[in-house]
Order: structure tokens, then C-alpha cells, then sequence
């Protein structure tokens, strides 16, 4: 399953310049873990660095101005960092699998003289096989809407490295058009979007021609941002079996009716971890209301009859969902959650970051798991290396670095201080 390496993210709200993890020219830095996990104190950026990944997956899904105002961002212009005018940019490195060479993504939002934003440069790039060092071939750039893209699995070519530096692209492009000799093959295409405000890899990642770009955009679009709220889990959906939970949870009876059905001996192992874990809950299962709706039924071990979803307790709902979306017999690659503690009773929250930790590792087709915190029992169960600290500066923007980056920290862990307690105690502030 594909994994992101690192990412780095740019004049995004207080994420002013933000690298986590190795990138291509980066090569000496350690790649992000399995699950890595944020922490930070209130009012640094951890739902921004959440929001980073839900924006840049409603870009590819719905444009980068709908993107731009859904989910309460008010527009371009209030994401953009404060006092500046440069462009949002994202730059993803990532790999298809464990042994295929990485591609890296690159992606500028700006804004029009009308401050509409758009993309105003988008590039895809990988190096060639047997290539370790060097800069990697692009295989698919672009600017304002306009640019080139090579079929297959090979092609590619170096283009100037400066941001916003793409004469060197015009030129080609014109050598193409007056059908001049060049170096470049039959692969190679002139791509112009009808709507510079759409991702190119939105409209090449359909084409099979371009398996590279499909993989990618298969990729980001099978990222799972939660957004789950236990009232939403408490709706009575429409009865009938879905596959996967959504975002907001507000089908979770609905995935019940399919895991019973279709995996009822994982489901039994779920809930046999919700028993131990959550005392007194005995069985969970779901029933069709005379009226065709869903209802979520929690059997307590002390009372003949059952509860139902909308009498049971927020953390028991979150724990239940959490469990489900891990148990996913097809999950997604990428799984974000943001500061999963609200509501959990606090010795369910080191279970929790085991549970996840625990799906992360357990092979190539595991997902990664990307968490913000700042609860100090959750970052208990973490290691050095998946704890990221992220900080405000006296500018206002954040930094971010890795705990494992500090010997002192790594040391005291080795001996056996738990990572929680030592960020409680300030050990992991620089401040």
C-alpha cells in the first residue's frame, strides 16, 4: 500500500514553511513512521496541519476555489498565511509500495488579480530507473492551466528547479506545437485545462494512458480525514449494508449491518476487544426500524434489554468507530484523526494509540495513520521517532520537529520514562 515519506507545506494559515519527514532533496532525513503523531499545546496549528491533508484532498475532489471555502475556511485569502503574498504550496513525497521508486508531488495555489485562487503550478516527478542520485524527471508539469505530461511508466524530463521559472517549459511547448525537432518522444503530450482552477491530476488521473498519475490521484483520493462526531454516529440512517464508515460516522450502523453479514468472525473479534475494553457491553448489533431506518443496538451485560445508539456514551461510540474503520477489510491508505482523546475515558487512550499503532505495522497492506494530540496518557504509548512537536513561534507561525531529534528525550525514554509524562512536564518544550 502507497505510504507518504514526507511532506512539506507552505503559507498554509500558521504553517508558514513546515517540513515532516524526508523529501527527494532531504534524502539523509528519516522518512515518516507507520503512525506518526503530532502534539502540541492549544492554539499551535495542529487542526491547521489536520486541515493541510483534508485541503488538499477537496482540491483534487472539488477545485481549489470550492476547496478554499468548504469546511468553514472562509476563502483563499483567510488559509493563506498572514502578511504575505506567496502562493500555498504542498509538496508531497510518497511511494506506490514498499520497493517502487518514490514520485514527488508539487502543488501552487495563488490568487488571481481578482484574488480567485487557482493553480498556478502543479508538477509530478520521479526519478528513472537505476537513478539514485541526481534530480528526478518530470513526467507531468504545469502552469496556469497549461503544460505537458509523458504516458507510461518511463518518461520524463529535468526542468528548471526555481519556483515560478518555467520559460525553459513555454519553449518546449512551442518547439511541439510548430512541430520542430526536439528530444522528446511520441509519449510526450500538451495538456491546457479548460479551468485552471482544477488539479490537472483531477483530469489525467482518469486516463489509463497515464498510470503514474492515476495511481497518485487513486491515492489521495482514498485518504480517510475523520470527522467523526458521536451525535452524527446517533442518526438513523437509511437501513442497508455500506462498506466503509464516511467521514462523519453518521453510518456507522449501516457498516454494522455489513460486517455482521460479510465478516461476522472479525466483527466478533471487535467486539470482544469493545467487551474488554468498555465494561459491561456484551453484544452491538444493528436493527430495521418498521419505517426502513437503521437502529444501533449496544447490549449491556446487566439488563435484558438493549440501548440504543442514541443512549449510549461518547467515548463508547468513538471507541466502536475507531475500531471499525481499523477493521475495514479494505482501508483506506492514509488515515487521519484529530485529538481522537475528546471523550475517552483517559486509560482507553494509551489502548487506542496501541490499537493504531498495531494496524499501522501489521504489513505492506496496512494503512498510515497520521494523529494530533495533545493529551499526555495518549502520547504515553508513543515512541521518539513518531512524535512530532510542534510549536508557535513569537512571529506566529509554527515549527515543528521530531522528539527522536533530541538525544536528551531519546535517552530518558530508553531508561524508561514514558514519553506522556515527560511532555506533561515540559521536557519536550524548548520554550
Amino acid at each position: 500500500m502507497a505510504k507518504i515519506e514526507g511532506i512539506r507545506i507552505a503559507n498554509y494559515r500558521v504553517l508558514k514553511n513546515l517540513t515532516l519527514g524526508k523529501l527527494w532533496n532531504t534524502q539523509r532525513a528519516q522518512p515518516l513512521t507507520p503512525m506518526s503523531v503530532v502534539i502540541g499545546k492549544n492554539g499551535v496549528g495542529k487542526s491547521s496541519l489536520f486541515d493541510a491533508f483534508g485541503f488538499l484532498a477537496d482540491c483534487l475532489k472539488l477545485g481549489v476555489e470550492e476547496a478554499c471555502d468548504a469546511r468553514g475556511r472562509g476563502g483563499f485569502e483567510r488559509i493563506r498565511s498572514q502578511g504575505g503574498d506567496s502562493p500555498i504550496r504542498f509538496e508531497l513525497y510518497y511511494r506506490q509500495e514498499s520497493r517502487a521508486r518514490p514520485i514527488t508531488y508539487e502543488l501552487e495555489i495563488d490568487g488571481d488579480c481578482s484574488g480567485r485562487p487557482y493553480v498556478s503550478r502543479e508538477r509530478l516527478r520521479q526519478r528513472r530507473k537505476g537513478q539514485s542520485h541526481g534530480r528526478p524527471f518530470s513526467f507531468l508539469t504545469m502552469q496556469d492551466g497549461r503544460g505537458l505530461a509523458w504516458r507510461g511508466e518511463a518518461q520524463g524530463r529535468r526542468f528548471d528547479e526555481t519556483p515560478g521559472s518555467m520559460s525553459e517549459l513555454e519553449s518546449l511547448i512551442d518547439r511541439i506545437e510548430k512541430g520542430l525537432p526536439g528530444e522528446e518522444s511520441a509519449e510526450t503530450e500538451i495538456v491546457e485545462l479548460q479551468d485552471r482552477r482544477k488539479l490537472g491530476i483531477a483530469t489525467l488521473g482518469a486516463l489509463k494512458q497515464h498510470p503514474r498519475i492515476s495511481s497518485f490521484r487513486q491515492f489521495v483520493e482514498g485518504w480517510y480525514l475523520s470527522y467523526f462526531t458521536p451525535d452524527a454516529a446517533r442518526s438513523l440512517p437509511l437501513a442497508g449494508p455500506q462498506r466503509h464508515l464516511n467521514v462523519h460516522g453518521d453510518n456507522l450502523g449501516n457498516v454494522v449491518q455489513f460486517m455482521e453479514r460479510e465478516h461476522p468472525d472479525r466483527f466478533q473479534g471487535i467486539l470482544d476487544r469493545i467487551a474488554d475494553k468498555v465494561p459491561g457491553i456484551g453484544r452491538i448489533g444493528a436493527k430495521k426500524s418498521p419505517d426502513g431506518r437503521l437502529l444501533l443496538l449496544f447490549g449491556d451485560k446487566g439488563f435484558a434489554d438493549p440501548f440504543y445508539a442514541q443512549q449510549m456514551s461518547d467515548g463508547t461510540l468513538k471507541v466502536f468507530a475507531y475500531l471499525i474503520m481499523l477493521e475495514d477489510p479494505q482501508p483506506p491508505p492514509f488515515i487521519c484523526i484529530e485529538e481522537p482523546e475528546n471523550g475517552l475515558y483517559h486509560k482507553l487512550l494509551e489502548v487506542l494509540a496501541e490499537e493504531l499503532r498495531a494496524h499501522a505495522t501489521a504489513g505492506r497492506k496496512s494503512p498510515q495513520i497520521f494523529v494530533t494530540t495533545h493529551q499526555p496518557y495518549f502520547v504515553d504509548a508513543l515512541k521518539p521517532d513518531e512524535t512530532w512537536i510542534l510549536e508557535k513561534q513569537d512571529d506566529g507561525f509554527a515549527t515543528i520537529r521530531r522528539a527522536s531529534d533530541d538525544s536528551i528525550v531519546s535517552a530518558m525514554v530508553n531508561e524508561g520514562l514514558p514519553l506522556g509524562g515527560l511532555w506533561y512536564s515540559d521536557y519536550l518544550d524548548r520554550k
